[in-house]
């Protein structure tokens, strides 16, 4: 896997000056939904749309990919529920990221209601317990 990965990574980074003609099926609404955006002069053509949520899905796999081999070779980096529902709280300007302590207890007691919960399953309970606090 990590060659693969250091290949997609390289092909990513290079400039990609060269094209090649490529047969896509794509549904008909998204076609035209494309179309509609490029005559709003949103895009410039229905494939610099497809190129760029290509490349968006492609990057998206590999920084998830890098991540994870991160995480396999130092597994004590990997950020817990808490902390992850903290780092969500933060960037979206939620109160809650101002109170941890409600967020960590929180964490801990969706853990035992539910498989595999989410930060937003997390927020979601913590707002209800900073709510019955208040």
């Amino acid at each position: 896997m990590e060659r693969q990965l250091q290949r997609l990574l390289d092909l990513l980074d290079s400039p990609g000056d060269d094209t090649v003609g490529t047969s896509v099926r794509l549904p008909v609404n998204l076609r035209d939904a494309a179309a509609v955006a490029a005559g709003m002069g949103l895009a410039a053509s229905t494939t610099e749309l497809t190129v760029r949520g290509l490349r968006e899905a492609l990057e998206a796999f590999a920084q998830r990919a890098v991540l994870d081999a991160h995480y396999a070779a130092h597994p004590k980096a990997r950020p817990d529920l808490a902390e992850v529902a903290l780092a969500a709280a933060e960037i979206d300007g939620n109160p809650l990221a101002g109170t941890p302590e409600v967020v960590r207890r929180a964490a801990a007691e969706v853990r035992d209601l539910k498989d595999d919960p989410t930060q937003d399953d997390v927020l979601l309970y913590a707002a209800g317990l900073a709510a019955a606090a208040a």
